[in-house]
């Protein structure tokens, strides 16, 4: 790819990556609850299932999808389903030491997850037909998962962080329900938008 079409793909997947979003409130909740160190394998499934996500939208698996009503309609409503299930998580979660149960993604639920993200959805298929010649279908592919690989991780550990920081101001039991109530209703607004058809 010429360095100016690398640039404006690193551009646009920086955009997609620090632009608030199901991942990214997931990660401050869990940073916010369970701490950097234990939010690591959930910052890492995000940044590693975006770059497979991505290598096979971009791959021909996206045009697929695409052309199928019954499977972007599926794809929808489970990603919905997801998301209130993780919303439904989080208004329940205890503070991570008094409740055993309470824990934060793995890495394997992390990555599973982008495929059904309704966000990496629309962005990843939008970045493949703009960024995907077919010249070099395979290289280009993998550029265009590198780029959100590497956006991703360090966007993600920034939102980690931006829960630890806050975690002080939830040291209440009152305040840490709250705030994990408030990112439960974010999430529900997200499943409004999704069913409705506006992302």
């Amino acid at each position: 790819m010429p360095t100016e079409t690398l640039i404006a793909l690193f551009a646009l997947a920086a955009t997609a990556a620090w632009t608030p979003g199901p991942n990214n409130l997931m990660l401050a909740a869990s940073g916010a609850n369970f701490g950097l160190r234990r939010t690591v394998p959930h910052a890492l499934g995000v940044a590693i299932g975006c770059f497979a996500m991505m290598f096979a939208v971009a791959s021909g698996l996206g045009a697929i999808i695409a052309a199928s009503p019954v499977a972007k309609e599926a794809m929808r409503w489970l990603g919905a389903g997801l998301l209130l299930w993780f919303a439904w998580r989080f208004a329940n979660a205890g503070r991570a030491s008094a409740d055993a149960r309470s824990r934060p993604l793995s890495f394997l639920e992390a990555a599973g997850f982008q495929w059904v993200n309704p966000k990496a959805w629309a962005m990843m298929l939008a970045m493949s037909a703009q960024f995907v010649s077919g010249e070099n279908i395979w290289l280009e592919s993998a550029i265009c998962g590198f780029a959100f690989a590497a956006t991703g991780i360090f966007s993600s550990f920034v939102w980690a962080s931006f829960g630890v920081g806050i975690a002080q101001f939830l040291q209440s039991d009152r305040r840490l329900r709250v705030f994990n109530i408030v990112m439960a209703l974010t999430l529900v607004a997200f499943v409004v938008l999704l069913v409705r058809g506006d992302i």
